[in-house]
C-alpha cells in the first residue's frame, strides 16, 4: 500500500523473446548422449564393438587354447574392443558427418567446435566402458582369472587411455580428409588386416622373428601386448613409449589436416 492509501498495481509483463544457450557442461553432455545414443544403435557398431570380440572369446574358450588361449584373448579383445570404437566406428561415423554437413551445422551452434568433440570423445568413453565391462564379465564367466597387481592394473588403464585419444586422432584424421566412402572402405579394411597382422589377438612372439619389430611398432601391438602383460601380473615399458608417439604425431597432423566440411 502506498503513501497515500492506495494499492499499487503489479508492474507491465515482459514478454519479450530472450534466447539463451545452456551451460556449456549441459550442452556437452546431451551431445554426449545423443552420439552415444546413435553408437549403439548402429547395427554395424554392435559387431565390431561385441559379437566379433564375443566370439573370439568363446572360440578361445571352446577350443580350450588350440588357437589362442583364454588368458590372451580375454585382454586381446578388451584391445580389440578399443581399436573398434575409438578408431573403425569413430571415423566411419564421422566421415559421413562431415559428408552431410552435421559438423558444419553442430559447429555453428552454441556447441561449438570444442564442445563437438568433446561430446564426441565422451560418447566414444561411454561406449568403451560398456564394452569393457561386458566383455570382461564373459571372459570372466568362461574362465579367465587374471592375475592383476596394483601396478598392473593402472599401467593397463593408462595404456587404454593413451591408445583410444590415439585411435580416435587417427579416425578423425582419416574422416577429414577422405571422402565418406572412401573412409568406410579404408576403415573397414584396416580393422581386418590390424586384426590379423596387427599384435590385436595374436601375441607379437607368435609372428615370424622378421616381423616382429614391425608389428611391435604398431599402436594396435603395444596396447595389445600391454593389457596382456597387465593381465599376467607384469608392466612393460615400450608399449607406453610407442602409445605415445602415434598419439603426438596423431593429434599434431589431425588438427593440421582435419576437414570440417566435405
Amino acid at each position: 500500500m502506498s503513501a497515500a492509501g492506495t494499492v499499487s498495481g503489479p508492474g507491465p509483463l515482459d514478454l519479450s523473446p530472450a534466447p539463451g544457450a545452456a551451460p556449456a557442461g549441459t550442452r556437452v553432455l546431451r551431445h554426449a548422449l545423443t552420439e552415444f545414443r546413435l553408437l549403439v544403435r548402429n547395427g554395424e557398431q554392435l559387431l565390431l564393438a561385441l559379437v566379433i570380440p564375443l566370439a573370439i572369446l568363446v572360440l578361445a574358450a571352446l577350443t580350450r587354447g588350440r588357437f589362442v588361449p583364454l588368458a590372451d584373448a580375454a585382454p586381446s579383445v578388451l584391445a580389440l574392443a578399443v581399436w573398434s570404437s575409438a578408431f573403425t566406428s569413430t571415423a566411419i561415423a564421422t566421415g559421413f558427418e562431415r559428408r552431410y554437413g552435421v559438423l558444419e551445422r553442430l559447429a555453428a551452434t552454441p556447441l561449438g567446435r570444442g564442445g563437438l568433440l568433446l561430446g564426441k570423445a565422451l560418447a566414444v568413453a561411454l561406449v568403451l566402458l560398456a564394452q569393457l565391462v561386458v566383455l570382461a564379465v564373459v571372459a570372466l564367466a568362461l574362465g579367465w582369472r587374471p592375475a592383476y597387481t596394483g601396478a598392473s592394473v593402472l599401467a593397463s588403464l593408462a595404456l587404454l587411455v593413451l591408445a583410444a585419444v590415439a585411435f580416435v586422432a587417427l579416425a578423425l584424421l582419416l574422416a577429414g580428409r577422405l571422402r565418406a566412402e572412401i573412409t568406410l572402405a579404408v576403415a573397414n579394411l584396416v580393422y581386418v588386416v590390424l586384426l590379423v597382422a596387427g599384435g590385436l589377438v595374436l601375441p607379437v612372439a607368435r609372428y615370424p622373428r622378421v616381423l616382429q619389430p614391425v608389428v611391435e611398432a604398431l599402436p594396435t601391438a603395444a596396447l595389445g601386448e600391454g593389457l596382456r602383460a597387465g593381465a599376467a601380473g607384469t608392466v612393460l615399458g615400450w608399449p607406453f613409449a610407442v602409445l605415445a608417439v602415434w598419439l603426438v604425431v596423431a593429434v599434431l597432423v589431425a588438427r593440421r589436416g582435419f576437414r570440417w566440411t566435405s
